[in-house]
């Protein structure tokens, strides 16, 4: 996550040499043995790299006559070098993308519609097709569902004497109340909430509590005054202890995971993509527990949405449809290698697939899956897919100027506002 705002660069500035490249399909692709031969680009863990590797091989003992070469990768250097692929006519057959680069790839012609060619999307879960989908054609399939979530440690809880709120009816107010009373409680240093100014998820959540949005159809979707209202609240709560300080803050935006202060027990509350838990528990040792985010007036409306966690897209330009149509309706919707996956990639948006998986789920994941059921009936409108340009955000660092208070935040929220609506007019 935090090298969003560095590739995001290369993706635009290799991306004017995609205009007009449109999906015509190139040769078709054979190996020394007469094989179709196909290219799978992901990023990834090795974790992840360990399951995809499996159910390639598995795919290939189902369908002999296809070759799946893997490109696997880290999330750091992904998409300079798939720009790169792509502005050569290089790029891989089929492609783990992002939904906040669809729009640059889909939009000019780089991407194949799927449905198009043929996916089957027939016993996806409602909400979770358009995900990939532009208004010139689904370019992603959902590879897995994910949803903005608030973590609590009940170990810093209990250590603090707070109890942990009720999710259902809470508020920003009372976040605010229960993260004071974690850093006034707590002898060993723990801080009651991470500063989520600098969390686009619920910044986004926020907005969309305020009858806004991070993005619509016509691009920038909020305006500076009400950003700027997030983040003073954030700066409050920092000078009163609430969260951490500014240095401290700082710091967690590029600390890996497993030495952040979530994953040490050092934070009360914490604010991450549901598909991460799993990452969270393992690394502090306790069982956390998922909460939804407070809505305005505790009566409910938490205005939250399924989000891709990673979409399975293909080069528009590839000539082997065929055998990348097959390996896509295989990954999203073949009950064994859900197996395989289970929900390493997120909750799987397939019902099939995901009643498959469920009992052999550990303990995290099933939380994971209990989370984002719970939370179906009362999701708000679907996100709208990030723009062209709208990727580049850099929340990190206008929130960095507020917190050190080296611009107030006012000032900071019209910064970004400007800077965002720029770069997405620039895109369109």
């Amino acid at each position: 996550m935090k090298m969003m705002n560095k590739v995001a660069a290369g993706v635009v500035t290799i991306g004017l040499a995609l205009t007009g490249c449109a999906a015509g399909g190139g040769a078709p692709t054979t190996n020394d043995q007469g094989q179709t031969v196909i290219r799978f680009s992901w990023w990834g863990n090795d974790t992840r790299n360990r399951l995809t590797e499996e159910v390639i091989a598995l795919f290939e003992e189902q369908n002999p006559d296809i070759d799946v070469q893997g490109e696997p990768g880290e999330w750091s250097g992904y998409w300079d070098r798939l720009a790169t692929q792509m502005a050569a006519g290089d790029a891989p057959d089929v492609i783990q993308m992002d939904e906040k680069y669809i729009a640059e790839y889909g939009e000019r012609g780089a991407l194949l519609d799927l449905e198009v060619a043929g996916v089957d999307v027939s016993r996806f879960a409602p909400g979770t097709v358009d995900t990939g989908r532009l208004s010139s054609g689904l370019f992603g399939i959902n590879a897995g569902i994910n949803s903005p979530t608030v973590i609590a440690n009940p170990a810093v809880f209990e250590a603090a004497g707070v109890a942990i709120p009720d999710d259902t009816t809470w508020t920003w107010d009372d976040l605010a109340q229960t993260a004071q009373a974690i850093t006034e409680g707590s002898s060993d240093g723990a801080v009651g909430s991470q500063n989520y100014i600098m969390v686009e998820p619920i910044m986004r959540v926020w907005l969309r509590q305020q009858g806004q949005d991070e993005f619509n159809e016509d691009g920038v979707a909020f305006d500076a005054e009400t950003l700027g209202q997030f983040f003073q609240q954030g700066l409050d709560l920092q000078q009163s202890g609430a969260f951490p300080s500014a240095s401290v803050a700082s710091e967690e935006l590029t600390k890996p995971v497993d030495q952040t202060m979530g994953a040490t027990n050092r934070l009360g509350l914490f604010y991450y993509w549901s598909n991460q838990v799993k990452a969270f528990d393992n690394a502090s040792g306790q069982d956390l527990q998922i909460l939804r985010p407070p809505s305005m007036n505790g009566d409910g409306d938490h205005e939250l949405w399924y989000k891709a966690s990673m979409l399975w897209s293909a080069s528009g330009r590839t000539g082997n449809q065929e055998a990348v149509v097959k390996f896509i309706n295989f990954l999203a919707n073949d009950v064994d290698a859900g197996k395989i996956l289970g929900v390493e990639r997120g909750v799987p948006a397939n019902l099939d697939v995901r009643e498959a998986v469920r009992p052999d789920l550990q303990a995290s994941d099933a939380k994971i899956v209990e989370y984002l059921e719970s939370i179906e009936s009362e999701l708000g409108d679907p996100m709208t897919v990030t723009p062209v340009g709208g990727a580049d955000i850099e929340l990190g660092r206008w929130g960095t100027e507020v917190i050190f208070e080296r611009m107030t935040p006012q000032a900071a929220a019209e910064g970004l506002t400007t800077e965002l609506t720029s770069k997405v007019q620039a895109g369109a």
